[in-house]
């Protein structure tokens, strides 16, 4: 049996929609918060962890870092709730998906995520496990906490993850774009945290 070399394309919410949500605030909508100091985006996955008595449970999980390219020996799914990646350290790592047909091997893709976009797998959605790169990177992880089997596996041979030129690029200009909405973020506070300071001063001289 012959290897299938796939290639990992950029992380997208139009790419990722068959499996779940990307959770990232580029491009989505806000509301500005205290004293317009902070932006909140709202509703940003539909976390689905309820059946059969569920709860939600968050965890922190340290993933050290996958060689490339990455052997694909298996998958997993949850019947009973969907579960979420964040990466909590800004660094880029790898997504591995699959639709749910008669050969799962045939229908998986791979995604790469700028280090500022997380995903939410949607409940039964075939994913690999957290694939960490570069370094040992720490993500909050949202899923079900409740007793009962909420993981099947599947073993999968015979694909291999690459990354190329071109996915890495895009990666690039996505971090480079969320770095400057930070940037223009913190200035927007300096000049309101200014603004009070010169208020609160000419009050206190009058």
């Amino acid at each position: 049996m012959g290897t299938l070399g796939l290639t990992a394309v950029a992380l997208t919410a139009e790419a990722f929609a068959p499996y779940g949500e990307v959770i990232e605030t580029h491009g989505r909508p806000f509301r500005r918060i205290n004293e317009d100091t902070c932006r909140r985006f709202d509703d940003l996955a539909r976390i689905d962890v309820l059946q059969d008595g569920g709860r939600p449970l968050l965890s922190i999980f340290e993933s050290v870092p996958r060689r490339l390219p990455l052997a694909v020996r298996s998958l997993e799914r949850h019947p009973l709730s969907s579960q979420a990646f964040v990466p909590l350290d800004g660094r880029r790592f790898l997504v591995v998906v699959a639709g749910d047909g008669p050969d799962v091997a045939a229908g998986i893709r791979a995604f790469l995520s700028s280090g500022g976009q997380g995903v939410n797998f949607r409940r039964n959605t075939w994913h690999h496990a957290l694939i960490a790169l570069d370094q040992t990177s720490r993500f909050l992880v949202i899923d079900r906490g409740a007793p009962g089997d909420n993981c099947e596996e599947i073993p999968i041979e015979g694909v291999e993850v690459h990354l190329g030129a071109e996915v890495q690029a895009d990666a690039e200009v996505q971090a480079g774009a969320e770095v400057q909405a930070g940037a223009e973020m913190q200035a927007g506070a300096e000049v309101q945290a200014g603004a009070t300071a010169v208020h609160g001063h000419g009050t206190t001289s009058e």
